[in-house]
């Protein structure tokens, strides 16, 4: 295992402490979320993936037909 310095002001000094317990400690919640943040990132990546094949194989997308099906399913 490795040791990595992290500097935090203090809003996410006190963030982190308000966390740690629900995530067994300070180590334990900077864990947590950075795979948060991978998982986000790998959804983000395969979204875009998704739309340029989409787009390679269907034409460009209607960007108002979107916006409909995102508020129809509340996103």
């Amino acid at each position: 295992m490795h040791t990595t310095t992290v500097r935090l002001n203090a809003d996410d000094e006190e963030t982190l402490d308000k966390l740690a317990p629900e995530f067994g400690g300070r180590s334990g919640t900077i864990r947590h979320a950075i795979r948060l943040l991978a998982a986000d990132i790998e959804r983000r990546d395969a979204l875009a993936n998704f739309l340029d094949d989409w787009d390679e194989e269907a034409g460009p997308i209607d960007e108002d037909a979107v916006k409909a099906m995102a508020t129809r399913y509340g996103l």
